[in-house]
């Protein structure tokens, strides 16, 4: 497909189809990449920068307030579910349909038709989303290129049941780490047990009673959950070692060094013998009273919801642009095999971009 040029006169569905037909599995984006640069160059009203992977296009008309749309092109591993595959009640089949070549084609349809839009937009399409955040598109080019993403409100095309999801939580990932020592089972008592010795902290787990705080008008629900447990040599041996693995995530309200300090505390009395923090990337506030925001939502309607996971608003976030998540597609369908989207939803959620940036 890499000499396959994007037809942008297609509509949102169709193209979506032509997308999907694009195998752009993490780290083999470049294909795609250049079909979308070669496609937004014959576009005179934009101007069209590339980083790696990324490709950016932008309006400058001047106006008083610009607006970022942004999304990867990069799927999961292939499941043997490209090409893609429309069948007889209107539903779009294949890798990609929903996360989330089915935005990229809404992204790509705004670019090439609103030629005259009521803000100056941005258009954002970045690589390695769905692997490591070391990886990502975004990241690089907010490192490389910050004046490249600047604007006013940004508007992230992930999946989201076509409803808007403000913000989103932040993710802490830490290693508690106990120790003991080694001795024979039928000797235990010669030894300790480093397994036994996070019980404390597993207890203090299972009581955690999670804080749902409202931010900027959007309620969230903190979640703080041992999801690994290693420790063991053999089952006739006392443990020496265990480490328990603790996600924490968090409400866009606490900053990165709070959410930290409190995960420390909370295990401060359970005999932890090292802290170690393994991964760790902030939440990002819905930034809903942005008047930008305000007319997106009267333009989209329905009402907003917390986003409960981590995306790349986040980064926005970081850039002092406030951010939101809305795209065609369920976001339960996202990375299956038998992942697909409602063709007729990709349209419609051109649609309603359109009478936001043309009203």
């Amino acid at each position: 497909m890499s000499d396959t040029a994007l037809d942008l006169t297609l509509d949102a569905a169709r193209l979506t189809a032509q997308l999907v037909d694009f195998p752009s599995e993490s780290g083999n984006e470049k294909p795609l990449a250049d079909a979308i640069e070669t496609a937004l160059r014959a576009l005179p009203h934009l101007t069209v920068d590339r980083y790696g992977n990324n490709v950016v296009a932008r309006t400058n008309l001047g106006r008083t307030e610009r607006v970022v749309l942004a999304g990867h092109i990069d799927t999961v591993p292939i499941a043997d579910n490209v090409p893609s595959r429309l069948d007889g009640n209107g539903v779009l089949w294949g890798c990609g349909t929903c996360d989330m070549k089915s935005g990229v084609a809404v992204q790509l349809r705004i670019a090439a038709t609103v030629l005259t839009p009521n803000r100056d937009l941005t258009f954002v399409f970045y690589d390695n989303e769905e692997v490591a955040a070391h990886l990502n598109g975004l990241k690089h080019v907010s490192e490389a290129h910050p004046d490249w993403l600047e604007g006013d409100f940004a508007v992230l095309l992930e999946p989201t049941d076509g409803q808007v999801e403000g913000g989103c939580q932040g993710t802490l990932r830490v290693f508690l780490k106990f120790k003991g020592e080694r001795a024979h089972s039928a000797r235990a008592w010669m030894g300790s047990n480093a397994i036994h010795a996070a019980s404390r902290a597993l207890a203090k787990l299972a009581a955690y009673e999670p804080r749902t705080p409202v931010v900027d008008g959007l309620q969230f629900h903190e979640g703080l959950n041992a999801v690994r447990v290693e420790g063991g040599v053999a089952t006739n041996v006392i443990p020496d070692a265990c480490t328990l693995v603790v996600n924490f995530r968090y409400a866009p309200d606490r900053s990165e060094e709070e959410a930290e300090a409190f995960v420390r505390d909370y295990f401060a009395d359970c005999g932890v013998d090292e802290f170690v923090v393994d991964d760790h990337t902030g939440g990002a506030r819905p930034g809903l009273t942005h008047p930008a925001a305000a007319a997106f939502m009267a333009a989209v309607g329905g009402e907003a919801r917390p986003k409960f996971g981590w995306t790349d608003v986040a980064r926005f976030s970081a850039l002092g642009v406030p951010a939101v998540n809305y795209g065609p597609g369920a976001q339960l369908l996202a990375h299956k095999v038998d992942e697909r989207v409602e063709a007729a939803l990709i349209p419609e959620a051109e649609r309603r971009l359109r009478d936001w940036l043309t009203a």
